[in-house]
């Protein structure tokens, strides 16, 4: 067991645990997507069936038809609650594999300071 193994392995957990970080991001991002197009679902709940819709493409609003744009918002909204269901997924293997590291590397810290006293000795 030398020093720079132990190294590699604590940057590895180190590495893990960005990513995971960069996945639990994500997933708070999608969970805020979800919230404002379940608002505008709602919205067109309360709109008047002859009520105009405008869609902002660019710096412009363009008419839209009302069904067409309530079509959109919900395969949105299953979209996203479906790329939260697969994050969440990755989010628990994540979380199992920096648990395993996490392990390996306390083992491999407990080698290494053994070895360093018997050293000593």
């Amino acid at each position: 067991m030398s020093a720079a193994q132990l190294q590699a392995e604590m940057t590895a957990f180190q590495n893990l645990q960005k990513e995971f970080q960069k996945v639990v991001t994500s997933r708070a991002q999608l969970e805020s997507q979800l919230k404002e197009n379940e608002m505008v679902e709602k919205e067109f709940d309360l709109m008047k069936d002859d009520a105009t819709v405008y869609k902002l493409v660019g710096p412009v609003l363009v008419k839209q038809d009302r069904g067409e744009a309530q079509a959109n918002v919900k395969k949105r909204i299953e979209f996203i609650k479906n790329e939260i269901k697969r994050l969440e997924k990755q989010i628990k293997d994540m979380d199992e594999q920096q648990e395993k590291k996490r392990r390996e590397v306390l083992q491999l810290q407990q080698a290494f300071q053994q070895r360093q006293q018997q050293v000593q000795a």
